[in-house]
Parts: structure tokens; C-alpha cells; sequence
């Protein structure tokens, strides 16, 4: 532990357990091949990048009780690349399942998707206008299980359709989570993603708001989907996509869900932006 003074955004003792065993597989891995040696340590790495995700800053305002800011991003972009930071999220994602009572392996999903503006540091040809919502910006598309817990995430411009989105969503859903057969989506998706799924063998079922419905009305499974939005936006740095490469936009959106899933595990409070 840091002899620092702590930060919000830290790990605790408990939370920093559920990920340094991954972590130190990838160490020991690196420093057995005479890749790298020993120079910093990675619960310091992670914390560098929580705190990034948590509050929004730019990598060079890193605080400098932290290790370089390039180190970290670097770290960052190593574990983005070589799955380091996915593998992170998985374990914890099948360890709340099991904590929960259900099977490692989910058998349903919810998908949606999320248009963010994007900085100007974003390359144009990764942007796009997503015309229903008014945003430039790229598009989240995301598949989520029953408890909200992230299955899939794609970041594309946000003049991508939903539907397009959703048949991508689906490529990679079925192949990664052989035991999914059946998904929700709105009605933003046609005919097509439904057909898309059923050669996947998943039944995909739109569903629909009563067109009776006054105001905001609660959608049946697909509320579970609004709820992960909404833990990802307690996260500044998602607000909007400041990433130049859309694959570590991705990456930033496993690290917060990798922040929700920990505290989850271990009882940890989720400071608010008012705190």
C-alpha cells in the first residue's frame, strides 16, 4: 500500500485482492521473458487510472504523488491491447454472477446502445452523427445481462445505426457467450437484428413502449441496460469520448465497470460526484 495519502477513487486492501492475482500472472509472465523489469507498482498503476476514469482529467494533470503519467498511460495501452484489462472485468463479472446465485455463463441479454459527444482531440473519421439524438460523437453499443453486468461493448461513430450496432453486438455475443438465447432489445432495432439472432440461434424480442404510455415508464428486462448506463456516467471520464483510438474508449469502459464490480464484491461505497 501507497504510503501517499488516499484517494476516493483508490482500492482498498479488499478490492485490490480480486484483481492482483490476474496482475501478477501478467508480471510474472513479462518479467520471466525478460520483457520488463520490476519498476512500479501496479496497484499504484491501477489506482492512476481509476482516478482518471473517476474524475475526467487529462492524463498529463495526473497528481504527482502518482507514478508519471506516461507510465501509466502506458500500462494502460499494454493492458487495453493484450486483453489484461478484459480479463480483469470477466473474472469479476462471473464472480458476481456466482455470488448471486446464477450460473457463471448467462443464458439472456439486454441490448442497447449510448451516443456521447466526443473532444476535439477525437480523429473525424471515428465520429459520426447519430441523427435521432442530435449528438457528433461515436455510439456505445452494449450487450448487459440480467443483473446489468457487461457482456459486450463496441464503440463505433454515432451515425452507426442501432440496428447495424446490433447485428455487431450479436457477431460477438454468440461466439463469447455460447449459452445466451435470448436478448431484448427496443424498438430501435428491426426485423433484421431479430433474423441476425436467430442464425446465431439467440430469439431476440423487441420490446415496445405502450404507445399509451405517458412520460418516462419503465421497460420491462430493459431497464437493466439504462441501469449500467447510469454507472458508467458516474465515471467523468465517459461523460464524453476523449479517447483518440475508439479500442481504448472500450478500454475505459471495462476499467468503470471493473470499479462498479469491485466495490459490489466487497461492499465498498460508490462516492458521487457531490462527495
Amino acid at each position: 500500500m501507497s504510503a501517499r495519502r488516499a484517494y476516493r477513487s483508490d482500492l482498498s486492501d479488499a478490492r485490490w485482492a480480486l484483481l492482483a492475482p490476474i496482475l501478477a500472472e501478467w508480471r510474472q509472465r513479462r518479467v520471466g521473458l525478460g520483457i520488463a523489469r520490476v519498476r512500479h507498482d501496479l496497484r499504484e498503476i491501477v489506482n492512476a487510472i481509476l482516478y482518471v476514469n473517476r474524475t475526467g482529467i487529462a492524463w498529463g494533470y495526473l497528481p504527482h504523488d502518482f507514478p508519471p503519467y506516461k507510465t501509466v498511460y502506458d500500462y494502460y495501452a499494454k493492458w487495453e491491447a493484450d486483453g489484461t484489462a478484459e480479463a480483469i472485468h470477466d473474472a469479476l463479472r462471473e464472480k458476481i454472477r456466482v455470488a448471486a446465485g446464477r450460473d457463471p455463463a448467462p443464458s439472456a441479454a439486454i441490448i442497447d446502445s449510448q451516443s456521447v459527444k466526443t473532444s476535439g482531440n477525437v480523429p473525424e473519421s471515428s465520429q459520426g452523427v447519430d441523427m435521432a439524438k442530435k449528438i457528433k460523437g461515436r455510439k456505445r453499443h452494449v450487450a448487459v445481462d440480467v443483473l446489468g453486468l457487461l457482456l459486450v461493448v463496441l464503440v463505433t461513430a454515432a451515425g452507426v445505426q442501432d440496428s447495424a450496432g446490433g447485428r455487431r453486438v450479436l457477431d460477438e455475443l454468440a461466439p463469447a457467450h455460447p449459452a445466451v438465447v435470448k436478448a431484448w432489445v427496443d424498438g430501435g432495432y428491426n426485423e433484421q437484428v431479430v433474423a441476425h439472432g436467430a442464425a446465431w440461434g439467440i430469439d431476440v424480442e423487441v420490446v415496445r413502449r405502450d404507445p399509451s404510455a405517458v412520460g418516462f415508464t419503465v421497460l420491462p428486462r430493459r431497464w437493466c441496460v439504462e441501469r449500467t448506463f447510469g454507472w458508467l456516467m458516474t465515471h467523468r471520464r465517459l461523460a464524453r469520448d476523449y479517447e483518440t483510438l475508439p479500442q481504448r474508449s472500450r478500454a475505459m469502459i471495462l476499467w468503470a465497470m471493473t470499479d462498479v464490480m469491485s466495490r459490489q464484491l466487497t461492499g465498498d461505497t460508490t462516492p458521487s460526484w457531490r462527495t
